[in-house]
This record gives structure tokens, sequence and C-alpha cells, in this order.
């Protein structure tokens, strides 16, 4: 995947960018979101600018701040005030939340025919609020920032509808008419680039950095990105692979939404998530959709639970004659006869019972609904007039409970005029039947519906087979990341795990202003013990040492093996003086242990390197090369002592 974007295809993107950026047509920020796009392009602007830029769209500080407010976020307070909310949120996300919303007020509509404007907001932004819980749940990215870019994942497709609306008009009819051609070949022959190159040209010349931008390139196609399994970029694209499925899913028709639910599972196992936490993380989606939806004037459906979506109702297996063999859950087949003519339930009740099934009987629509949620029948035989609630209202009632749209529905009428009999399927029934009923033709419509029920079965089967599949790969994954992560020896994270996690303190640090310390540390006389005593002796020193380590550390700080005889902890919220009373903490902890390897006792010490983060500090390396030189500088004193160039 490193060569995915190489020099010479992003040179030829950016002038091909270049080109269209002259026609004047692509999409681009105004008003607030261009003044903040400009004030965020120098080094030294401050929050107090970006606020006066920021209030001349109340639209935009009410967004910013429901932003800031997202749980994923993980603000210790409501935040009410825009200051607030731009310290929280950070430079960058609020520069990419200001271009998004500027785009969407912009391009609500437009002149290409087939492009559908308000569905592609609307699933533009379930990607973006599906992006930022996965990427919290998986630790892909800062939520903020993911919602940015879910929001801005399909920006090429926009693009294109906007500067070729009659060209790409024709295109995505041909390509929905015709199933077999692929839009992006249609779009590399008529505009030698495809939307998601596009996308990836506009997203890098709008500033956002490549972690992001190669991810958003691959995720339509993520199998072919070969980024390595343990990498943050392998993450994200999964990341957002799912978040725009669980977007389709949310803006699909309702008959497509179970098929879609399959894939759905096995793309979240790529990120180790199981199917119950992938259906609770989708509902939760699905509300923070509407809550954004209603705020930005985009549509949003109503979605039943995702649990709904992924189950299917259990239907009963066949007999070898053909009949109903009455092994249902709890033994036999449950049917319900509801009908106001008592002598129609006795004649019904009788041929089913000698058929083995169980027969429960009603003589009213209220009372069929109860006796329904009651004893959850498999097939419900209803009369189509009754007194009060009739046969279609306690079809439509019943369709409207989860147990209800599991049930088969067989309608007894004495009309079967086309007016009525289109009334009994608009309200879900599954058949009818002419009264007075004939115990042949009932038999042909139970097997009739008995085979649709089996159908159901084994689409069923077959899901639950999917599902415990996707949950053991989800394990599996998981175990291979925690390996990936985990330093063999001590148990400890590992320099991996060391370099993601620094990165994400570093923005969380960015973002709200506070400190962050770090302690490079590194075990005395390391050398002399391995060659003096042998590598066995020295990696039971190593074990007992971390966690000697470990015991002088607060909950929050993060220990790592770095590699050799060498730990780095990082220290979140922690100023320079805080950090030299931990390094110290650290040190006694190690020097009053004695380490105990078979029948050798010995001591052991750590020299400490202190390190903060100050205005100076640019980057992630050189506060780790300002603590490195403090361990240095503690080696030279004497060993077993800590020290700080700072």
């Amino acid at each position: 995947m490193s060569e995915l974007l190489a020099d010479n295809v992003r040179h030829f993107r950016f002038d091909r960018l270049q080109e269209l950026k002259a026609m004047g047509e692509l999409p681009s920020p105004k008003g607030a979101a261009l003044a903040v796009m400009r004030l965020t392009q120098k080094d030294d602007v401050s929050i107090a600018e970006l606020v006066r830029a920021v209030q001349t769209d109340p639209a935009l500080v009410g967004r910013l701040i429901k932003a800031a407010n997202a749980p994923e976020v993980g603000a210790e307070r409501p935040v009410a005030a825009v200051q607030d909310a731009l310290i929280l949120l950070g430079t960058p996300t609020v520069r990419y939340l200001a271009l998004s919303f500027s785009l969407l007020n912009g391009h609500r509509s437009g002149l290409c025919a087939n492009f559908n404007y308000g569905r592609f907001w609307s699933h533009s932004l379930a990607c973006a609020v599906a992006a930022q819980a996965v990427a919290a749940q998986v630790r892909a990215a800062p939520p903020e920032e993911a919602f940015s870019v879910g929001l801005l994942c399909r920006i090429g497709e926009l693009s294109l509808a906007t500067v070729f609306p009659a060209e790409y008009s024709r295109l995505l009819g041909q390509a929905r008419d015709d199933h077999a051609v692929s839009l992006c070949v249609l779009e590399q022959n008529a505009f030698a680039m495809t939307h998601a190159e596009l996308t990836a040209a506009i997203l890098q010349d709008w500033g956002l950095p490549r972690m992001f931008v190669d991810p958003v390139f691959a995720h339509e196609a993520p199998e072919g990105a070969n980024f390595p399994p343990d990498s943050r970029s392998y993450r994200l694209t999964w990341t957002l692979t799912l978040a725009r499925l669980i977007a389709d899913v949310c803006l699909a028709p309702e008959a497509a939404r179970r098929g879609l639910m399959l894939k759905l599972f096995l793309v979240g196992s790529k990120l180790a998530l199981k199917s119950e936490a992938l259906t609770e993380l989708c509902d939760r989606v699905v509300r923070d959709w509407r809550e954004w939806a209603a705020q930005l004037s985009v549509d949003a459906n109503d979605m039943p639970p995702f649990d709904d979506l992924s189950g299917a109702p259990t239907a009963p297996e066949l007999s070898p004659a053909g009949m109903p063999s009455a092994l249902a859950v709890d033994g036999n087949l449950r049917v319900l006869v509801v009908d106001a003519d008592p002598s129609i339930r006795e004649q019904l009740a009788t041929l089913l019972a000698a058929a083995g099934y169980l027969v429960s009987e009603a003589e009213s629509g209220q009372k069929g609904f109860d006796t329904a949620l009651e004893v959850q029948p498999h097939i419900l035989i209803a009369e189509c007039v009754m007194p009060g609630m009739d046969g279609v209202e306690l079809t439509r009632a019943l369709r409207q409970t989860k147990l209800g749209r599991a049930i088969y529905i067989l309608i007894l009428t004495a009309q079967d005029t086309e007016e009525k009999l289109i009334e009994v399927f608009d309200a879900g029934a599954d058949d009818f039947m002419s009264k007075p009923p004939k115990a042949r033709v009932l038999g042909a419509r139970l097997r009739a519906g008995q085979r649709v029920m089996t159908l159901q079965q084994e689409i069923e089967r077959d899901r639950e087979e999917i599902r415990r599949f996707a949950a053991e790969l989800a394990v599996t994954n998981s175990r291979l990341q925690e390996a990936a992560l985990t330093d063999v020896l001590t148990g400890l994270p590992n320099r991996r795990y060391a370099i993601e996690r620094f990165q994400q303190e570093w923005q969380h640090a960015n973002r709200s202003k506070r400190p962050l310390a770090c302690l490079m540390i590194d075990v005395d006389n390391f050398k002399a013990i391995n060659d003096t005593h042998g590598h066995d002796v020295g990696d039971a020193v190593l074990r007992q040492t971390a966690q000697a380590i470990k015991s002088g550390l607060r909950v929050e700080d993060v220990i790592c093996r770095t590699g050799g005889d060498e730990f780095i902890v990082i220290c979140p919220e922690t100023d320079l003086a805080a950090a030299l009373l931990c390094g110290e903490r650290v040190r006694k902890a190690v020097a009053d242990v004695k380490l105990t390897t078979g029948a050798l006792d010995m001591k052991c010490s750590i020299s400490v390197g202190v390190a903060a983060r100050g205005m100076d500090t640019p980057d992630i390396d050189a506060l780790i090369k300002r603590a490195d030189e403090g361990a240095y500088q503690a080696k030279q004193r004497g060993r077993n002592c800590v020290a700080t160039v700072q």
C-alpha cells in the first residue's frame, strides 16, 4: 500500500485536479468556512481569530458545538461556548468541519439529473457519524477527525457531478441500467480520473494528512490495499469501509437491508468487532445520524433495531409426507384460529389437530392479538370480517410487532373481490382462503406457507453460520492485533504500540492545550548481567524489572518496552515537575525490589530520563530525544538516578 499513491501518480492527479480547478466549478468553501480555511493556513493563527471568523455564521457555531459534545470526543463537561469547542476539537478538525458544512449548504442540488444530491448528503452524513463511532471503538483515528473524513470521503462524486453534470448523469444512468459495467471504468474513460482518485486529490489539496488520504482512496476496495494488518492505515481503511456499509444499510430499501447485514458482520470482523457490539454501535449511529440530520436539514430514514435486521423467524421443518412435522422449538407447530363463528373455529381446530398441530382459538380480533402475543403461533388463520377488530386490522397490528412479523398469516374471507383481496395483502397477509374452509384446500395452503417458512429457516441457518464465522474471525483478529502490539517477553505493549499511542496523546495535548511528558528508562549494567549470567537470567531480570516499573506508575501512565533493556513511559496530563516525581518513584520501586532468578538473588537499578512537551517542542521525536538525553545524563552521573536536560 506504500506504493498506492506513488509520486508519479500523485503528480498526475494533482495536475488533473488543477485542470478541473481552472474550470472554476469544483466545490469549494464559502463565507465563514472560507475565512476559517485561510486562517488555518497560517502557522500563528490564534483561537481568538478563529472564534471571530466562526461567529459570523451562527449555524456553523451550533454545528461545531454539537460536534464537540459528541460522546466519542470525550469532553469532561458539556461545551456551550464556541471558544471551548474550538479548543476541544483542534484547528485541523475545525477546518475540515467548516469546509464540509459549507459544501453541504452550497450543493444541496445541482444540474446532474441522475445524481441524487439529497441521498448523497444523507449517506455522507450517516457515513460521518458511523466513522466517528467506529474510530472511537477501534482507536483507528481521533473520532472528531474521523467524522470529517467520513463526511468528505465521497467528495469526488459530487465534484464530477458539478463539473460535468450532463456527461456524469449519462454515466450514472449507464451504470444503473447495466450492473455489469463499472462506474470507475466509465469515469476513467470519460475523464481520465475516477471519483476515488479525484477524492484523494481534493483531500490532499485541502491539506488532509496522508494518513487519511490513503485510506479514503482505498476504502472502496479494501482487500487490494495491502496495508499491514497491525497498522493504523489498515484499521482506518476498514473503518471507512464499515462506516460506508452502515450508511448503505441506513439508506437501503427495507427489503434489501437484511442482505447487507451479512456483509456488515464480515467487515466488522476485520476490526475485531463482534456482531453484538456491532449492532449496538449501529443503533447508536442511527440515533446520532437522525440528530445531525435534523440540525443540517438532511433526510434520515426511520430504522428498526439492527438486531432485528440480523435475525429471521424460526420455521418448522417438513415431514417426509409434506405435512408439518410439528417439530417446532417446544415440540409442536402452533396455530392460532381467530373467528367469531364457533362452528368455523371447531371445524378448523379439528382438521388442524388431526394433522398434528397445537391449536389455540380466539373469538375476536382483540382477543386474537392478545393470544398471539401469549402463545406466539407459527401460523395464524383469521376471519376477514369480525365485529370490532377484524382480520385485516389484526394483521396490520401484528405486523407492527417483532413477533408478528414472523407469523405466517392466512385470511379467511367470503368476499373474494379484487378490492378486498388487495386490502388483505396490503395489510400484510401472506395468503387467503375462501369460506367455508375445505380440508384439501387448507392442506395445500398450509404446505405453501410451510415452504416459505422453511426457506426462512434455511436463510436463518446461513445467517447464523456467518455470524458465528464473523465472531470467530473477530476473536482471531483481536488476538492477532493484540499479539502485534505486545512484547512477548514482558507482556507490555511494544514499540509499535508506543508510537501509535504517543501520536494519539500528542494530538490530544495539541487540542486540549494540556501538558504531556515521557520517561526514557534504561536498565543499568544489563549487558554485564547477560554476559555474566546468561540470557535466561537477563530475560528474567527484564520481566521482573518491567513489573517493578509498572508498580511505580499511575493508572493513566502507559509503559512500553521499546527494545533490549529500554522502556518508555508516556505520561498524559503531566508537566515536568510531576514527571520528575514519577521518575523518582519508578526508580525507587526498582531499587527496592530483590530480583530472584533460580538460586540467584540480585538487586537492579535504572537510569531515568525525563522530558515534558513545551512551546519549543516541535514534535514527538524531539520530546523522545530530550528524554533520551536525560537518560544518558543519568548514566553519566553514576546511574540509579533521574535526570532531565530541560
